[in-house]
């Protein structure tokens, strides 16, 4: 990152030993962006926790699901 940044940011990061205190604007400013940051990816956690929670059914029933797999597989190919 460059040290001569255009952007400044818009709250303060140090409370030099003093307890940090926070401003309404630093408060509204860190509102806004994790609203928009949890906007972003609800997207992508929804498919993610699909994902994790098919995984967790198919790895408690692994013999199961390659008995099911290979069904599948086996009856596509004696179809074609």
């Amino acid at each position: 990152m460059p040290k001569n940044s255009a952007v400044t940011p818009q709250w303060t990061t140090s409370s030099f030993g003093h307890p940090a205190e926070w401003l309404s604007s630093e408060r509204s400013e860190l509102s806004a962006h994790l609203a928009q940051c949890g906007a972003q990816r609800r997207p992508l956690h929804v498919l993610r926790s699909g994902a994790d929670r098919l995984q967790g059914v198919l790895v408690s029933r692994v013999v199961t699901s390659a008995v099911v797999l290979g069904v599948l597989i086996g009856g596509s190919w004696l179809a074609l």
